[in-house]
């Protein structure tokens, strides 16, 4: 391929989504510009997980699985209980169907390798770059940030939940809402857990994954690096407005309003949480759009700025890296040329996929949720993670490229 009949991508917002989407675009041979806000990259944030429909992407990068290995929860199950400390059923991935390699780990450590790959790989980044507008005519795309005009033949708006670029797609402002939901969520050196005989348990023997359900409540934590590091989770309900801020500094004292009456270990978890290290954050809801891409098939939303997930699903990260893959396999096939087509061909490739994959952090949540708790140590497997050979075993780059022919064949017909 001469550089003439590169295709230049610009991608806006430097998460998995951007960054799957700039590796895989210079993969198969495309021009990847990356303009992200935030002026340095820091090792931010609180646990991540991959599902193996990520992992095989990740398998693909030089590198970047030993990185992981080393980083990565190393735990072979996951413990259910209820609040009042009964143990419910034990979830032993070695006794299920394997579909890949799953990935959970640090979301700030894990993103640094990546980021560090993508700039290895030759992709252009650009750090401390605002985007404030999008703009597309029928030959190229653009984003305006910093003052400046970037243009390129497509655009990919992976800038998250509030994207600016859902304005040029849906061609009005669409404010995002509550879930009704909100999480606490922290990441924290496990040595006074370790040596708590109510806790103890799950750093003494390397990682480790204990979930707690209570009544619309869940609670799940882990210990990774042999036990070394303790990460916790809690979901539950909250209408506050989340118009000025949904990620803010949490309180200890309001997490133990959330879980009181819950059985001592959870509290001892709660007491040893350093305050400094907990957030608050509001689950922000958005509508399903009818479309990600603009109304001359320039602009691409992917990730979180077309389809926000719920974090019961574990599939939100996932789901945004198979957009990066899908979208660079169409624009190889579809060539220069024929860009326009190429980014309908992705949305009609992903649009029905991800809708179901949404759709199973809700019947997570509700099945957790909304359990009967008097009789759940009666049939303890209802409230098992579901690992589902459709999501998990999926290959996206794969499944581009073998549906590529038809989809588009579809959609001229459909015109």
């Amino acid at each position: 391929m001469t550089v003439t009949d590169q295709i230049h991508i610009i991608v806006v917002g430097a998460g998995f989504a951007g960054l799957t989407a700039a590796i895989e675009g210079v993969r198969h041979g495309h021009k990847v510009t990356l303009l992200e806000s935030f002026p340095e990259v820091k090792a931010l944030g609180d646990i991540i997980s991959f599902g193996a429909n990520a992992g095989r992407i990740f398998q693909r990068w030089p590198g970047v699985e030993k990185q992981f290995d080393e980083i990565c929860i190393q735990s072979k199950g996951l413990l259910f209980k209820d609040y009042r400390g009964n143990n419910l059923i034990y979830q032993d991935w070695d006794k299920e169907p394997f579909y890949g390699k799953n990935f959970n780990g640090h979301r700030g450590e894990m993103h640094q390798i990546i980021y560090q790959h993508a700039i290895d790989v030759g992709v252009d980044i650009k750090l401390g770059c605002r985007v404030v507008d999008y703009f597309e005519d029928d030959k190229e795309a653009g984003v305006i940030a910093n003052g400046m005009r970037y243009t390129g033949d497509v655009v990919l708006a992976a800038d998250g939940v509030r994207s600016k670029g859902r304005e040029i797609v849906l061609g009005y402002e669409d404010k995002p809402k509550s879930s009704g939901y909100a999480i606490f969520r922290t990441w924290f050196p496990s040595g006074e857990l370790a040596t708590n005989p109510l806790t103890k348990f799950m750093c003494e023997n390397g990682d480790y994954h204990c979930g707690w359900l209570g009544p619309d409540i869940h609670f799940l934590a882990a210990t990774t690096k042999g036990g070394k590091d303790f990460s916790w989770v809690c979901t539950h309900k909250d209408d506050a407005d989340i118009e000025e801020s949904w990620s803010t500094p949490g309180k200890i004292e309001d997490v133990r309003k959330v879980l009181e009456g819950w059985e001592p270990a959870v509290q001892a978890i709660i007491d040893a949480t350093p305050s400094d290290y907990l957030v608050d954050w509001k689950l922000v809801y958005r509508d399903p759009v009818p479309t990600w891409v603009s109304p001359k098939a320039r602009i691409a939303l992917i990730g979180d700025a077309a389809h926000p997930f719920l974090p019961t699903s574990i599939q939100g990260a996932s789901q945004a890296m198979e957009d990066g893959a899908t979208i660079a396999v169409t624009l190889e096939l579809a060539g220069k040329s024929n860009v326009t087509q190429a980014l309908r061909a992705f949305e009609a490739i992903r649009y029905g996929r991800v809708r179901a994959a949404q759709l199973t952090g809700e019947s997570t949540r509700d099945k957790w949720h909304k359990a009967d708790f008097d009789n759940l140590l009666n049939s303890p497997e209802k409230i098992k993670l579901p690992r589902e050979e459709w999501l998990l075993a999926h290959d996206a780059e794969k499944h581009a490229y073998a549906v590529y022919e038809e989809t588009v064949a579809k959609l001229n017909a459909a015109a």
